[in-house]
């Protein structure tokens, strides 16, 4: 039987069911034996590490994924990268609408959960725009790489190098085909490549910006008073979130002795592409060991926020940062509510942001501390791996492919959390709860 036909289902418990049925399907197709370059398949747990992060768009690894997967399992990731950066229930309304089939009520409801639309009138529309944009973008991106590609590693390996990356960076995932010779190489050998660095980070912004903005920018173009509110905060955190840190990166952390090497030129691109790339991406055109820890703070705590909901980035969102911010703004101007753009913010919006913020707090901090403790990863590397699969960013400082058993098993829960949601967790838990109607007596608590 069918998920949607389940009455007792929840949209939450839908949503995480179709993203764990998603992931094993995955894993038993990496375990086939034309999955690898080498004889036989992949061991069960390198296959699982595998899906879940190419499922959930994170982009950490423990094989070299040009080297060790064959095309076959490489196109299989792909697949999971688009439809995990997709969303399973998208992927899902998307193949009912090409078959003809009905949408009935209870889809469209599951729909509107999975990409977080305001309201369900209009979202079978609203999916239709999705995919035709999602492909004009994804076809962009990967013209302009094959015009860098293709005249280095011929027309065909050219192409599918192109589209690879083109996906992978729309859909926020990091997984790349340039791990041959050097392993784990990322796009360093393209830390100056004007073309390569504009290309993925445009893809990585348009993915990260979510659906609904998309919506508002194709709709009102220029008369930004006429967007949502939503998705003027999202714009407006957005810039400011690839600003400040590509300031910081430009003239402090490639000011310092380890990045003399890099000419002018290489340490503006640097900065420019390490405050766009932790936004759940997971490229890097250098070598992160090398950060200095005050950079590598701030890259963790990139990974955490992510980008914006609805859309193929991960972390906590941006909108739950700016709705935290708007609202300590509020209580030191002694207001009543959060305010922006001539706009009360509701009192849940404001609880459901503190419910997401610490519990992705909770899960960064316990992540990093069983990677600390069970391998003896150093504090700040085992909060980095952490944040990077809770953000389900992918950057990675070395550790992830020396990891034990247990700690991949760790990050592959992080993973999945991160890629289903805060909030989709906590409601399919509790989906069968009545909510209480009485109330107890409030008495005042002193804080701060």
């Amino acid at each position: 039987m069918s998920i949607w036909k389940i009455r007792r289902t929840s949209p939450a418990q839908v949503i995480i069911l179709g993203f764990m049925a998603l992931i094993l399907g995955g894993t038993a197709l990496l375990m086939l034996p034309p999955a690898t370059r080498g004889p036989g398949g992949a061991p069960f747990l390198d296959a699982l590490f595998t899906a879940t992060s190419a499922t959930c768009v994170t982009g950490l690894v423990v094989e070299n994924t040009v080297t060790y997967w064959s095309t076959f399992g490489q196109v299989v990731i792909l697949a999971l990268i688009q439809i995990g950066g997709m969303g399973v229930i998208t992927m899902a309304v998307a193949v009912a609408i090409f078959t003809g089939r009905r949408i009935g009520l209870r889809q469209r409801y599951i729909m509107q959960e999975s990409i977080s639309a305001p309201q369900m009138g209009g979202i079978v529309r609203m999916t239709g725009f999705i995919l035709r944009a999602t492909v004009c973008m994804e076809a962009a991106g990967a013209a302009l790489l094959a015009l860098r590609f293709c005249p280095q590693l011929g027309l065909w390996k050219g192409l599918w190098y192109a589209v690879f990356h083109a996906v992978s960076a729309f859909c926020n995932a990091g997984f790349d085909l340039l791990g041959d010779p050097v392993p784990y190489a990322s796009l360093t050998g393209y830390v100056a490549d004007p073309l390569v660095n504009c290309v993925i980070m445009a893809l990585i912004v348009l993915g990260g910006i979510g659906f609904l903005t998309w919506s508002d920018v194709v709709t009102h173009g220029i008369h930004l008073r006429r967007y949502r509110l939503q998705s003027k905060l999202i714009l407006t955190v957005t810039a400011v979130l690839l600003a400040l840190p590509a300031l910081f990166f430009f003239f402090y952390e490639f000011s310092l002795p380890q990045w003399q090497g890099l000419s002018g030129a290489e340490r503006f691109w640097s900065a420019c592409f390490q405050s766009v790339s932790p936004r759940t991406a997971g490229f890097n055109t250098i070598d992160l060991g090398a950060l200095s820890e005050p950079s590598q703070l701030l890259t963790t705590a990139l990974m955490l926020i992510g980008g914006a909901p609805g859309s193929t980035a991960g972390g906590f969102k941006n909108t739950t940062l700016v709705v935290l911010l708007l609202t300590m703004l509020s209580v030191f101007r002694r207001k009543e509510s959060a305010q922006a753009f001539g706009r009360r913010i509701p009192a849940e919006v404001l609880r459901s942001a503190a419910a997401i913020f610490m519990l992705y707090l909770t899960l960064f901090l316990a992540g990093g501390m069983l990677l600390c403790c069970i391998d003896g990863v150093p504090l700040q590397a085992a909060l980095f791996e952490a944040a990077s699969a809770l953000g389900t960013v992918g950057l990675t400082l070395g550790v992830t492919p020396d990891l034990s058993a247990p700690c991949q098993l760790v990050l592959v829960f992080l993973m999945y959390c991160g890629r289903v949601g805060g909030l989709t967790l906590i409601y399919a838990v509790l989906a069968g709860s009545a909510p209480i109607a009485s109330q107890l007596p409030q008495e005042k608590v002193t804080v701060g």
